[in-house]
């Protein structure tokens, strides 16, 4: 049988320590300005192309817990975007892309904020951070690794640059191949997403 002094030791000096760590914590609002992109950057066995959403506006907001001494506890929010937004500057190759990535059927590309592994320094200019996201693209969901650049600007704004190398086939897609499989697409895309966003303590 558990002692009672025990008990009551653990009630009145344990409990209250891990009540302090928990007050402790501080959530910070990124809340995301007009402006956002993303873009992709593929090849194919005879060139390259890139293909871009431009002007993302909604106006969502991140949510991040962080400690004192800047490692971020968590952080929550997304980005919704319309597959069928994507400009690939050319109107045969905009179509395939659309068509590859079932636009008509899963009509967004979703990126979810996980964490991050720190909290970025905004008394610099420039900082590096790391951290996970998922993406959900085509009707299939998968976590990455992303490489952020933070840059601090005036009245708390912040530019946050993530940039991610991803399979076609990680979403279970067929890169696409065109004139008889004369031209094929590589499997490989570099995936860059830009967000300005308002820091709101």
């Amino acid at each position: 049988m558990f002692p009672l002094r025990n008990l009551l030791f653990f009630l009145i000096i344990v409990l209250p320590s891990f009540s302090w760590n928990t007050n402790n914590s501080q959530v910070t609002k990124w809340v995301i300005m007009k402006g956002g992109s993303l873009r992709v950057d593929g090849s194919t066995n005879i060139n390259k192309f890139n293909c871009e959403i431009t002007n993302y506006s909604n106006p969502d907001t991140i949510n991040i817990s962080k400690n004192p001494d800047r490692s971020a506890l968590s952080i929550a929010g997304d980005v919704k975007l319309n597959v069928q937004n994507f400009d690939c500057h050319n109107p045969v190759m905009t179509a395939d892309l659309r068509k590859t990535l079932k636009a008509k059927q899963y009509p967004n590309l979703i990126i979810r904020f996980l964490s991050l592994s720190k909290y970025p320094n905004l008394a610099i200019k420039q900082d590096y951070v790391k951290g996970l996201v998922s993406i959900e693209l085509a009707g299939v969901t998968r976590r990455f690794e992303v490489d952020y650049k933070f840059l601090s600007g005036k009245e708390d704004v912040l530019d946050l640059i993530g940039t991610r190398k991803i399979n076609f086939t990680d979403f279970n897609i067929t890169p696409p191949r065109k004139i008889g499989g004369m031209i094929q697409t590589d499997n490989e895309l570099s995936v860059m997403f830009a967000l300005r966003v308002k820091v709101i303590d």
